[in-house]
């Protein structure tokens, strides 16, 4: 099973991060990737290279979820398992993360 979520950067769609398996994707939009006045979303995420894989959640994004009490409320409300950390990032992620980047649940 896929799930996937859509990236914004200050409220512009950069891209589409996935869990495939037990395979993390994130990959750029062409149109992000393209308009060179968009700096990329991390420095982990370099532009021009539009796909990144990986076997863990990727630490940027890890890095967008919430701690402590915040967590366990969170989990508690969207009944999620406190170390399913995609399924947290793709329901706690759409509003108020810290940074400029967001996350949108793709419900397909």
């Amino acid at each position: 099973m896929t799930r996937k979520g859509k990236v914004y950067q200050n409220g512009i769609f950069a891209g589409i991060i996935e869990k495939k398996g037990f395979e993390y994707i994130f990959y750029y939009d062409d149109f992000f990737l393209k308009d060179k006045n968009l700096k990329p979303i991390s420095l982990n995420f370099p532009k021009p290279r539009k796909n990144f894989s990986s076997k863990y959640l990727f630490p940027f994004f890890f890095g967008l979820l919430a701690e402590g009490a915040l967590k366990e409320i969170q989990c508690r409300k969207f009944k999620i398992d406190a170390d399913d950390h995609f399924s947290r990032l793709l329901k706690t992620t759409k509003f108020d993360t810290i940074g400029n980047v967001t996350i949108e649940e793709i419900n397909e």
